[in-house]
């Protein structure tokens, strides 16, 4: 039955209200903590730099009639961080974002990424906004529990800190550490040799993290109280500082209930030489896999050298929304969904 028929709608209906008033909250919390809410083109020249998300390529068409390529872009990330080295220090947006490729129960092609930057903090002060915003939206929405599946999570309870090599460690029994260099550089045979499986010849290091990571590692995360996974690898981690701590892991951090991603974020890499060549790498990479690769966005390199120090986070609004209604799908907490 298509989503307008009244009858579909109706049922619909309570789901959608509940994440108009979850919406409002939040953006109560973001303009109490002096937050600007920001508005980011969605038409730009790269629609980001990762490996494995896809953008909707367009043609622009110049008052000259003349065509131009562009995209749709997959995050505001790159637009935003140009606003904070324009002076902004805290912004947030609930941006339209667009993924290629991606469809199913927690994805769509055109959705909702809460996302929000603090100039001159620490990552964990993003961190600590994360998951007092989740209790929130459950509290807006009259929830005691977040809810996915045959899973539960109780949103107000302690939420367990897990780094990355924990993580592996206690549910892979692999040392993901000793995969690495001291310097952090990745040693693809021997991660290999203790996944457990056999890996394609052409997985890298990183494509057997992934894996891993999805096959052993989410489904264990987020059940019964929030889990923060912390310490990601170098190589996971392309758009965030290395950690002082620890040379083989940077400052990044993912946000699960009931084995479900909801929010990825960074204490953010402001080298504008490092993050060139982590971006060619990405796209290089992207080329050999997919044949395709996108334009690096030389305005964000040229704005991330002069850039302050600063912490972000990507929360997927919609999968909030279905946790915390215990919506079964995606399309039943957006307004019009998209294309099927």
């Amino acid at each position: 039955m298509p989503w307008w028929e009244p009858e579909n709608h109706t049922d619909r209906r309570p789901l959608l209200r509940t994440r108009g008033a979850i919406k409002a909250g939040l953006r109560r919390f973001f303009e109490t903590e002096g937050f600007t809410e920001v508005e980011c083109g969605a038409l730009v020249a790269s629609p980001g730099n990762e490996t494995h998300l896809h953008a909707f390529a367009i043609t622009r068409i110049g008052p000259d009639g003349a065509a131009h390529p562009a995209f749709l872009h997959t995050s505001p990330e790159f637009a935003a961080k140009k606003l904070l080295t324009a002076g902004e220090t805290k912004i947030f947006e609930f941006a339209r974002v667009f993924r290629n490729r991606e469809a199913g129960r927690l994805h769509a092609p055109e959705f909702t990424m809460l996302e929000w930057y603090r100039a001159h903090a620490p990552y964990k002060a993003v961190i600590e906004d994360t998951v007092f915003l989740v209790r929130q939206a459950a509290q807006f929405a009259g929830a005691k529990l977040l809810r996915h599946q045959d899973h539960s999570c109780d949103p107000f309870t302690e939420a367990q800190w897990l780094t990355v090599a924990d993580a592996f460690s206690r549910y892979a029994g692999i040392d993901l550490l000793a995969t690495m260099s001291m310097a952090g550089e990745p040693d693809r045979e021997a991660l290999a040799a203790v996944c457990g499986f056999t890996p394609a010849a052409d997985d890298d290091w990183s494509d057997i993290f992934s894996k891993l990571l999805t096959e052993k590692i989410e489904p264990k995360l987020g059940l019964e109280r929030l889990t923060i996974l912390y310490e990601y690898p170098r190589p996971e981690a392309a758009l965030a500082r290395p950690s002082d701590r620890d040379p083989k892991v940077s400052e990044r951090f993912e946000l699960y209930a009931c084995g479900v991603e909801l929010a990825n974020g960074f204490g953010e890499l402001t080298d504008a030489g490092e993050q060139r060549r982590r971006l060619e790498a990405e796209m290089a990479k992207k080329a050999r896999l997919y044949s395709e690769s996108y334009p690096l966005d030389e305005e964000f390199l040229a704005a991330l050298a002069r850039m302050p120090p600063a912490s972000g986070v990507a929360l997927g609004f919609d999968r909030l929304v279905m946790l915390v209604t215990g919506a079964p799908h995606i399309r039943d907490v957006l307004w019009t969904p998209p294309l099927a």
